[in-house]
């Protein structure tokens, strides 16, 4: 089905963005006839959030006017068969109109990413089975990503923890089966039991709830409760300007560094119209898959503690040392270096940084082989992972899975291939994939990425390009101190212009470095193959020096979702073999 398609429908309106993503307007008594057309040919939902437009600056002239609202609902649904994405937005106003039916029935991942619109902004969705909130606090008082919602703590006053409010929060964290959707059975001559696990902090992983409905040690379902550190990523998104933002985002997935800051410049980058340099390209491609090996051995070494192993996990963190030390040689830290940035990277690299690379490539290949032996081959974590957890390729996409989950099941997607960015088209790798669709299959996946990892780095050893390390774009990078004139200003025959010569010039520095750059009036979806999964930063200007709307699309907060379908029917200690082998951080679920 074509995009073309939709344009018969009433209150169907074109708008051209940035980023390029066919993007349409439908009115909100037709989404869901809208959406059910399109899910035959965009089978997974990839994202779902809102946007509270009534404090946007006015739109530039020309710019396209769409339907009045006062909230926006976006859809972000991606074609596997066609290989794009589309957007959908919904124009709804605050009070009795700020409804929407339901679209679990079609995909079953929007179960959370409608009730994350309806605690962030307050958006109902009519149908829904559990619509309750699922990052802030039971008694929480508004909807934090409104506009009119305080933003600093400065703003709230000062914490009074009442008595009666001790009892209501109290009260919320008592477990009652039935508000988790945890039902006995009509019927069921089986007495369940419920067990609380949590909350606790499960190794590097965060802190984490889950309920147990259990048949004997047979586990009849399990709900994840997450939300226990929400971190507000986005809201302080629209209180840092376009620069001061990027370190916030070494935070989200905290084990891949520099993996999200690409991210969120992939977005910047498209609304601005930043072309990058083919060494900054390179550079940011080298580090990320770096970072890809980090992530992945905290992964390896947690994983294998997790069912039973204890030594893996010392060797792994040994080598993620030797990792770090070249991360920190580079740029100046390890785990948060805070090293991209808008049009190319901080600085360039170090005198010495290919003989460290270098020999971190040759050291690698002979660790992995011995972790082969010790953890894939050994016949106890066979035993615990295989058969595990399973999930086919339906399933996968039907719960908005990506990144090594989904390859796993069998289906070689990777965006590094499928949709290139900064340059990855230009490297030889392979996309591993595994059969098995369970946590042993998961586990196989990561190692392999691992090896096509260092052969992506190596590639950026032999082939790095010469030139500059970040653009000359004026959002990217102040005005020089002093440069010649063009040659149609008179070229040598005129003084040169620089900060030392025009206070035109200085006042666009000042400008520049105090309040930030000044993004184009736009909308933007950035989308890279992270750690965890498909990364995608959805940014909204209004030609302000702050994003408008700062959305972060992770990988592990749909994999969480998949919780309860992977453990039906497991034995309880087969819930430490998925929770592991899923790779998740609360950090990147919880945002």
């Amino acid at each position: 089905m074509s995009t073309a398609a939709l344009t018969p429908l009433a209150g169907a309106a074109a708008e051209t963005t940035r980023d390029g993503i066919p993007t349409w307007w439908v009115e909100r008594g037709r989404i869901h006839e809208t959406l059910r057309q399109l899910k035959p040919r965009y089978e997974m939902l990839f994202d779902l959030t809102a946007v509270d437009e009534r404090n946007r600056l006015p739109r530039p002239p020309g710019a396209f006017t769409p339907p009045a609202s006062e909230f926006t609902v976006i859809y972000h649904l991606y074609s596997f068969a066609a290989n794009e994405f589309l957007r959908l937005k919904v124009p709804l106003q605050d009070g009795a109109e700020l409804h929407l039916p339901s679209a679990i029935d079609l995909w079953p991942n929007a179960n959370w990413y409608e009730r994350e619109a309806w605690d962030m902004f307050g958006v109902v969705f009519e149908g829904h089975p559990h619509l309750r909130r699922i990052l802030m606090p039971a008694g929480w008082t508004g909807h934090p990503l409104r506009k009119d919602h305080p933003a600093r703590a400065t703003e709230m006053g000062p914490f009074r923890l009442w008595e009666e409010k001790e009892k209501i929060e109290q009260e919320s964290l008592r477990f009652k089966p039935e508000e988790w959707g945890m039902e006995e059975r009509p019927g069921a001559d089986t007495d369940f039991m419920f067990l609380n696990i949590g909350p606790q902090h499960p190794g590097t992983h965060g802190v984490l709830r889950i309920a147990l409905q259990l048949d004997g040690e047979t586990i009849v379902d399990a709900v994840p409760d997450i939300g226990y550190h929400h971190r507000g990523a986005e809201k302080m998104g629209e209180r840092q300007n376009w620069y001061t933002y990027i370190p916030y985002t070494d935070r989200v997935d905290y084990l891949a560094g520099v993996t999200n800051n690409l991210a969120y410049l992939t977005a910047v980058e498209k609304l601005a119209g930043i072309e990058v340099p083919p060494r900054a390209q390179v550079i940011r491609v080298m580090l990320t898959e770096l970072f890809r090996i980090i992530s992945h051995l905290v992964w390896y070494g947690t994983f294998a503690q997790d069912v039973g192993q204890l030594s893996p996990v010392f060797f792994t963190f040994n080598d993620r040392e030797k990792a770090f030390e070249i991360i920190e040689a580079i740029t100046g830290a390890r785990m948060h270096p805070n090293w991209f940035r808008i049009g190319g990277v901080a600085q360039d690299l170090p005198q010495g940084w290919e003989a460290m690379i270098t020999a971190f490539c040759d050291y690698m290949p002979h660790r992995l082989n011995e972790y082969d032996h010790e953890v894939m081959a050994n016949r106890i974590f066979k035993g615990r992972t295989v058969g595990v957890g399973r999930m086919t390729v339906e399933e996968a996409i039907a719960w908005g899975i990506t990144g090594p989950n989904l390859r796993a099941t069998g289906l070689a997607w990777d965006f590094r291939k499928k949709q290139p960015y900064s340059g990855y088209e230009n490297f030889e790798f392979e996309i591993p994939t595994a059969s098995g669709g369970d946590c042993y299959a998961r586990a196989q996946v990561r190692v392999e990425e691992m090896r096509q990892s260092l052969r992506i780095i190596r590639q950026c050893i032999k082939n790095m390009p010469e030139g500059p390390y970040k653009s000359r774009h004026p959002l990217a990078t102040p005005p020089l101190k002093e440069f010649p004139r063009p040659e149609a200003d008179g070229g040598a025959t005129q003084p040169p212009q620089g900060t030392m010569h025009d206070i035109e010039t200085l006042i666009t520095h000042f400008l520049g470095v105090t309040w930030g750059p000044v993004m184009p009036y736009g909308e933007a979806l950035g989308v890279i193959e992270g750690t965890k999964g498909a990364y995608g930063y959805y940014l909204v200007s209004d030609g302000s020096t702050n994003s408008y709307r700062t959305r972060i699309r992770t990988g592990s907060f749909p994999n969480m979702q998949t919780l309860p379908l992977l453990c039906r029917g497991a034995m309880v200690p087969d819930l430490l073999a998925v929770l592991g082998a899923m790779d998740f951080v609360l950090a990147d679920i919880d945002r």
